[in-house]
């Protein structure tokens, strides 16, 4: 079975998670920051991927910047070396008035191109630049190539989870084992 545990201490945060790759989408999530729990539970939803989170900390901001850390070095860990993956995913979702989608590659060069649409400061408990920066630290941490693009929409609520949804379809398929292929998925034999 393909899961990890990350524990993240520092100064400002306590941070647990847990990730079975090979999960049904459950999760637990307890972050004190209710929309940030509602999107971590939507991408384990979506993604088939079991998530624990756990944490505390100082200010919305560094707890939202440690968990995304977290979580995508706990799914980093899972996937090992990479072997045997489908490594690329892609998906379109629509979510009422919003069309979000993402395609991304597990190739271990982080890089993030990240454009939410957002016209107001923030949604629910959370502001659009912690929202920004959970997707950006995420896909650093995971060392994955990530692109969400919302294509448009009218409700900023709608639209951040129609990529977050997205983001999980694509995961999905990325972390897939690919029954052809025994070794990393790239020419030059490592990831």
């Amino acid at each position: 079975m393909r899961s990890a545990k990350t524990k993240r201490k520092t100064l400002e945060t306590s941070v647990t998670v847990e990730a079975n790759l090979e999960g049904e989408g459950r999760s637990e999530v307890e972050t004190g920051i209710r929309y940030l729990d509602h999107m971590i539970t939507t991408l384990s939803k979506h993604s088939l991927i079991d998530l624990k989170v756990k944490a505390t900390g100082d200010l919305q901001h560094h707890i939202v910047e440690d968990v995304a850390i977290a979580i995508g070095e706990t799914l980093s860990k899972a996937l090992e070396d990479r072997a045997g993956i489908v490594r690329f995913g892609n998906a379109t979702v629509p979510m009422d008035d919003s069309l979000a989608s993402v395609s991304l590659d597990l190739v271990k060069r982080p890089y993030s191109i990240i454009n939410l649409l957002m016209e107001r400061e923030s949604v629910e408990d959370m502001v659009k630049d912690d929202i920004q920066h959970f997707l950006q630290s995420f896909a650093q941490s995971l060392e994955a190539t990530v692109h969400i693009h919302v294509e448009y929409g009218e409700d900023d609520h709608h639209k951040v989870e129609a990529a977050f949804k997205a983001l999980a379809l694509a995961l999905r398929q990325a972390v897939k084992i690919d029954p052809g292929r025994k070794t990393p998925p790239s020419a030059k034999g490592v990831m």
